[in-house]
């Protein structure tokens, strides 16, 4: 199954002194970008979630976050720092009477929180830190396979229309195919003109006159672009029953535009490029499609 960049899964995991809650959204990208908030305790961690998510996500821009609770006081592996946080209030209100206006306590308490050291953290025993990371794998784990799901979901969703998008180019290929005849006349006719034009010129050249016959044959000839575009779009739902990526379904795209680009400018016949107009319709939104499509 295809699987889309667009995802969101949270989980939450708890054991008898803490409370971990994950939530993890993704959006499409280019590239795999990674947003992570989590506590300043656990900021060791980054490195290790931003690898698990990698490995798991692949591509899209993520926004991680992470809260863990205590559930008791023997659970806060941090507390305020009360005596430096009062140091700081009474200097920041010293500070802001010197300049002459009054400060609001709330706000001085707020930039007395944010100061350095305003926090102790209470270092854990191997055994307890071990407990603590595997509970948050465990949530990050479980978040990451509700995003997975919501990503395969929507990638269901985009298959269905991609089949869409295909099976109508197909629809107007095979109008192509009926008009291509009903335009021979006319391009006979014009090679007609062409050719009694050259045979009655004093200056007539056998030799020439057969590169230019050639030219005109293949100029005005689309079968060969019917065929490989006949080809592309089979591959292309091909591709969508092995779960293929985004990039490579873009490419396939790309191939289709250029036999039907091809075929508009070899037509000369209003009828079949009006047809490829609306093929060029269709492939636009299967192309906006595979840029959200891991």
């Amino acid at each position: 199954m295809l699987q889309s960049m667009t995802g969101f899964g949270s989980a939450t995991v708890e054991n008898a002194k803490i409370a971990v809650t994950v939530e993890i959204k993704s959006l499409n990208s280019k590239f795999f970008d990674i947003y992570c908030r989590i506590p300043r305790t656990y900021s060791e961690r980054e490195i290790e979630i931003r690898n698990i998510l990698t490995a798991e996500l692949e591509r899209g821009k993520v926004e991680f976050t992470m809260n863990v609770v205590p559930k008791d006081e023997s659970g806060a592996a941090t507390v305020v720092n009360r005596p430096l946080i009062k140091a700081y209030f009474k200097d920041l209100k010293a500070t802001a009477n010197e300049l002459g206006f009054e400060p609001s306590p709330t706000e001085l308490l707020r930039m007395a929180s944010m100061m350095p050291n305003a926090y102790n953290t209470d270092s854990l025993s191997e055994v307890d830190a071990k407990a603590e990371w595997d509970l948050m794998k465990s949530a990050i784990s479980q978040a990451i396979a509700k995003c997975k799901e919501f990503r395969t979901q929507e990638g269901s969703n985009t298959a269905a229309k991609f089949e869409d998008y295909i099976q109508s180019i197909a629809n107007l290929l095979t109008q192509v195919e009926e008009q291509d005849p009903k335009r021979i006349p006319v391009v006979r006719e014009r090679i007609e003109k062409a050719v009694a034009e050259w045979s009655s010129s004093e200056t007539f050249d056998k030799n020439r006159f057969e590169q230019e016959l050639i030219y005109y044959v293949e100029k005005f000839d689309i079968s060969e672009e019917k065929v490989r575009l006949k080809n592309h779009l089979e591959y292309f739902v091909q591709e969508l029953k092995i779960a293929s990526n985004g990039k490579k379904l873009n490419f396939i795209a790309q191939e289709i535009g250029r036999e039907v680009n091809t075929i508009g400018s070899k037509a000369n016949d209003s009828v079949i490029q009006r047809l490829v107009v609306q093929m060029k319709d269709e492939l636009e939104k299967i192309k906006e499609q595979t840029m959200n499509i891991v």
